[in-house]
């Protein structure tokens, strides 16, 4: 369900990649972190994906359920940041992790563990677009994550606030557009994880059939 990159992106050596999952997932009702696709959580698959670009550090934001949360990453090579205030909404939890980004990154990709239809290959184009402005998805008529932001703009992410994360400072600035239509797939209710499961089913058919 994601792509093995065969060349390594020009930004990868310099791009820290902070994946947020510290929500509560109150409309789904369970921890969206921990839903599986296949074998595996989706915060691993998100892990997953983002080693493809063998970025210079990963970072998993945890807050909800974060024992768990944590556990299920044991052995990846994965930094633990821990939102202590994750209630505050996705700008606390986005500005916990670019805290913790380590001070010779020059850019840091941030993606969310619930985009379940994104690749490395996604990442790849959105790093090869990324340089002086931010580089963003663009799906159903606006910017959203995954997102690239180079380091000139980490001070304005942790002056976020509220719930709406970096897409109000993606709107507000000079932003690259990355036409990405597998980023506006994503899990946040009953009937999303409906579909999710049924993708899966529909994926370990064709498997078999293949195998």
């Amino acid at each position: 369900m994601y792509s093995v990159m065969t060349h390594r992106p020009a930004h990868a050596r310099d791009t820290a990649v902070l994946i947020l999952a510290a929500g509560g997932s109150r409309r789904l009702g369970r921890p969206k972190q921990l839903v599986r696709l296949g074998r595996e959580p989706l915060v691993v698959r998100a892990v997953r994906v983002a080693r493809t670009l063998r970025p210079l550090w990963i970072g998993v934001v945890v807050g909800a359920r974060a024992g768990r949360v944590a556990a299920a990453l044991t052995g990846l090579d994965a930094k633990i940041v821990h939102a202590r205030r994750w209630r505050d909404g996705l700008a606390a939890s986005l500005a916990a992790g670019v805290r913790h980004a380590p001070r010779r990154a020059r850019w840091l990709l941030v993606m969310t563990v619930d985009q379940w239809r994104l690749g490395g290959a996604d990442l790849a184009r959105l790093l090869a677009a990324s340089g002086r402005n931010p580089a963003a998805a663009a799906y159903a008529g606006r910017f959203g994550v995954p997102a690239v932001f180079p380091r000139r703009q980490w001070v304005a992410l942790l002056r976020l606030r509220g719930d709406r994360g970096a897409q109000q400072l993606l709107a507000g600035a000079p932003t690259t557009a990355v036409p990405m239509p597998s980023a506006a797939i994503d899990l946040d209710t009953p009937a999303e994880l409906s579909a999710l499961r049924a993708a899966a089913r529909a994926g370990a058919a064709r498997r078999r059939s293949h195998g």
